[in-house]
């Protein structure tokens, strides 16, 4: 890109306190480097958020258009539930959607949304990957649970991907939970080579879990809506839930539903516009 200063606009978007910022990228003149995106994410001297999404062209006709997600640190990731639910959101807003019910592209996955009203948004998610290579984690075979070890302690954790990795771990009280300590130990273990993000789950009953979530490259977020997809598979799996759950998060209520084995995990739950903005590109260092 030119440096030649220029102006771009932004949507910043919220789902359950899980914030984004939304660029409109149909043309691919906007480049972000690693560093405008951390300087962009800083709460403090930047816009504030979780993650970056770019809104591209498709390359597929099976999508109306392509997502990139950037976590808060500049790293690109491969998915993100609530943010897809809002980018939904952003497009009907900006009327780059004709109707309420279409499929984007990420990282070569086609999802499925859908807008309701009262800002109500769901996407179908896929089929959770059970496969350790596909997700990826290194084991010699597939389990239903793995036995991972943790400051010296060994826990049985459900491994996951959503389209990203994700490691569910069911405890007793998420508000004792240690979050920070644990969540920073398992990003970082050396059986997920790209990392992963991290659930701890606790069953209230059959149709009820609370969440709390450590992502990669952001820490511990308010909402995370393929970790709320990846514990209700988790809790599926163990016998703990039903098909259809309730999940409460720090930031709020999202439902989960895997009616089959066969079928996608669909993702429920509000979505809302903060405001609309713009900064001038090229950005300047940090202090």
């Amino acid at each position: 890109m030119s440096n030649e200063h220029r102006m771009i606009a932004f949507d910043k978007m919220q789902s359950l306190g899980n914030d984004f910022v939304i660029i409109e990228n149909l043309s691919l003149s906007i480049s972000l480097s690693k560093e405008d995106i951390t300087i962009l994410a800083d709460r403090h001297r930047g816009i504030g958020f979780d993650q970056l999404l770019l809104l591209e062209e498709s390359e597929t006709d099976k999508a109306l258009y392509s997502v990139r997600i950037f976590n808060a640190d500049g790293h690109e990731v491969e998915q993100c539930g609530n943010g897809l639910r809002s980018i939904a959101a952003y497009c009907l807003r900006h009327g780059l959607t004709e109707t309420k019910n279409f499929k984007l592209s990420i990282n070569s996955r086609i999802v499925t949304l859908e807008l309701f009203d009262n800002d109500i948004v769901s996407v179908d998610m896929g089929q959770p990957i059970f496969e350790p290579t596909a997700i990826p984690f290194l084991a010699e075979q597939q389990l239903k649970t793995y036995s991972l070890f943790i400051h010296g302690d060994s826990f049985e954790t459900n491994v996951i991907s959503m389209g990203n990795p994700h490691a569910v771990l069911f405890c007793s009280d998420v508000a004792e939970a240690p979050v920070e300590k644990f969540g920073k130990a398992m990003i970082n273990y050396e059986r997920f080579p790209e990392g992963t993000n991290f659930e701890f789950a606790q069953v209230v009953d059959r149709g009820i879990i609370k969440l709390r979530i450590y992502e990669r490259g952001v820490g511990e977020t308010m909402a995370c809506g393929s970790g709320a997809c990846a514990a209700v598979v988790a809790g599926i799996q163990n016998d703990y839930l039903e098909n259809d759950v309730k999940v409460i998060m720090p930031g709020g209520e999202l439902q989960v539903r895997w009616l089959d084995q066969k079928a996608g995990v669909s993702l429920i739950g509000p979505v809302h516009h903060v405001f609309e903005g713009q900064f001038l590109y090229p950005l300047k260092g940090k202090d």
